[in-house]
C-alpha cells in the first residue's frame, strides 16, 4: 500500500534530482561565461568553452522537461487534500515548460550568430556583438518570464502543504514566501530600473524553496495510507 510517506520521498527525490540540472544550467553556466556589460568578453568565453555552454542549454532543457514529472508525483501526494489545486500545480509549471524551450532557443542562436562560418560571419564584429546581446536580452527575458510561472505553481503547492495535515504548516508558509520572491524577481520586466533591487529581495526568498525537496526526502511526511 502506498502511503504519504513513501510518495513524500518519492517527489522529494525527484525534486532533488531535477532541480540539479537547473542550478548548473541557470547559475553556474552563466557565472562562468557570461561577463556583464561586456558583449565581447562574453563572447570570447562561450566560444572557448563550447561544450560548457551547451552544457547549459542541454541541462536546462532536461531539468524543466523533469520537472513535469516532479509535478505528478506531488500531484499523486496532494491531490487527497483538494484535486483542483492539486491540478492547479500541475498546470502552472507546465506551463513554464515551453517557455524555458524558447529561451535555450535564443542560446542556441548565439552559437550562430558567433560561427565564423555562419549566416552572420559576414556581419562586423561589432554587429555580431550587438546580435548576441539582443539574444541574451531575449533569454533573460523568457527566463523572467518562466519565473512568474515558477512562483504561481509555488502557491497551490503551499496552500495544499499548509492544509494536508501529514506536512508541517510552516513548509506552506516558505513556499508562500518563495512565491513571493520568483514574482517580486519579475518586477524588471514592468520597470527595468528597479530590477537589481527586486533581485536582491527576491534572491533570499527564492532559496527557501531549497527547504522543501530536502524536507521531503529525509523527513517525509507524517505516515498515513494513500487511497489507491
Amino acid at each position: 500500500m502506498s502511503t504519504t510517506r513513501k510518495a513524500a520521498r518519492v517527489a522529494g527525490l525527484l525534486y532533488v534530482l531535477m532541480s540539479i540540472p537547473g542550478v548548473w544550467g541557470l547559475i553556474y553556466v552563466p557565472s562562468k561565461l557570461i561577463v556583464s556589460g561586456d558583449p565581447a568578453a562574453t563572447a570570447h568565453n562561450i566560444l572557448g568553452a563550447e561544450t560548457l555552454f551547451c552544457s547549459g542549454i542541454v541541462a536546462n532543457l532536461l531539468g524543466m522537461a523533469g520537472f513535469v514529472l516532479v509535478a505528478l508525483a506531488l500531484y499523486d501526494l496532494l491531490k487527497r487534500v483538494h484535486q483542483m489545486t492539486a491540478l492547479l500545480m500541475v498546470i502552472w509549471i507546465s506551463i513554464s515548460v515551453p517557455i524555458v524551450f524558447v529561451a535555450e532557443a535564443h542560446h542556441l542562436d548565439i552559437l550562430t550568430i558567433l560561427d565564423p562560418n555562419g549566416p552572420a560571419a559576414a556581419l562586423s564584429d561589432t554587429g555580431r556583438l550587438a546580435m548576441m546581446s539582443l539574444s541574451l536580452r531575449a533569454y533573460t527575458n523568457c527566463i523572467l518570464v518562466s519565473e512568474i510561472f515558477w512562483g504561481l505553481w509555488l502557491i497551490p503547492m503551499g496552500i495544499l502543504f499548509y492544509r494536508s495535515g501529514f506536512l508541517p504548516r510552516f513548509l506552506g508558509v516558505l513556499l508562500f514566501l518563495a512565491a513571493a520572491g520568483y514574482l517580486i524577481e519579475c518586477v524588471s520586466l514592468l520597470s527595468p530600473a528597479y530590477g537589481k533591487a527586486a533581485q536582491g529581495i527576491a534572491a533570499p526568498l527564492r532559496a527557501l524553496e531549497l527547504i522543501i525537496p530536502l524536507w521531503l526526502l529525509i523527513l517525509g511526511a507524517k505516515e498515513q495510507p494513500l487511497p489507491d
